[in-house]
């Protein structure tokens, strides 16, 4: 169910078909959506903001930024950052982050399962031959 680096490549499209993203707004815009689900799969593997910024090629400002919005518009924290220090800093996801991603995933899933199904409409549309 969890997503990795290897879907950050885009996949051509042999035919045509149905696409579409899926986000959760909040209070400020984009609560929730596909990269920032990812980016907090990979603070919970890396255990670090920075790691997870480098891994996905953005900038750990940027990062940053994101982790503070979903923070922010959540009511409880979704990441515990810890600053460095002697035994350097670090982040964690809480139990409400892992249940955003959780979430966030069974919307994705279903949304594509929707996607899918009206494909299969449109994939009948398209095929039928007119009647003269």
């Amino acid at each position: 169910m969890h997503r990795k680096k290897a879907h950050f490549i885009k996949k051509e499209r042999s035919s045509p078909g149905l696409r579409g993203r899926i986000w959760i707004d909040g209070s400020e815009g984009t609560f929730l959506g596909y990269g920032r689900i990812i980016l907090l799969e990979l603070i919970r593997e890396h255990g670090s903001i920075t790691k997870a910024a480098k891994s996905m090629e953005i900038s750990y400002r940027h990062a940053w930024e994101l982790v503070d919005s979903m923070n922010r518009q959540s009511p409880k924290l979704l990441v515990e950052a810890t600053t460095g220090g002697r035994n350097g800093g670090g982040a964690r996801l809480t139990e409400e982050g892992e249940k955003a991603v959780n979430l966030f995933w069974k919307f994705y899933e279903d949304f594509q399962d929707f996607l899918k199904h009206e494909e299969k409409k449109l994939s009948s549309l398209l095929h039928k031959r007119r009647v003269r």
